[in-house]
């Protein structure tokens, strides 16, 4: 988590909310690291974890993620919910809950729903407090 951290923190250099996230392989190593770049890459689809996938896909040579854990600050939206299990991640491991618009648990259980082909496992609250600080950051300086 503190590697998924340390991503958040380039995403607030990009101006962008600061959510973090890496991909662990089979053994544990980073493979695919990402944060938010929405606003320097204008695009809508560039969140930390889509960009984290990316890589990792890149880097072990398939899309098939199975076996592979996700790492990322914030509870997962809906759309990176959807790539999480297009990739068959086995595991998903976040830091804080994302009451409004999370879909791993809080609003919706996008990644465990019985109705999919797979489901992950879910470590939620690892770092909660550290997790949510720069978020909680963040918002406060733009409504300042």
């Amino acid at each position: 988590m503190r590697d998924a951290l340390a991503e958040a923190r380039l995403a607030i250099a990009d101006g962008d909310v600061p959510v973090g996230a890496v991909v662990l392989d089979r053994s544990g190593a980073i493979v695919g690291r990402g944060h938010n770049r929405r606003e320097a890459a204008h695009d809508p689809t560039a969140h930390a974890e889509v960009l984290a996938l990316r890589e990792a896909a890149v880097r072990q040579g398939t899309w098939r993620l199975d076996g592979h854990t996700l790492v990322v600050t914030l509870e997962p939206c809906a759309m990176c919910a959807g790539a999480i299990v297009q990739s068959r991640i086995s595991r998903l491991v976040f830091g804080a809950w994302d009451a409004k618009a999370g879909a791993a648990g809080s609003q919706w259980d996008l990644v465990r729903d019985a109705r999919g082909t797979s489901r992950v496992e879910v470590i939620a609250g690892v770092l909660e407090d550290e997790c949510a600080a720069p978020l909680t950051a963040f918002f406060e300086d733009r409504r300042d």
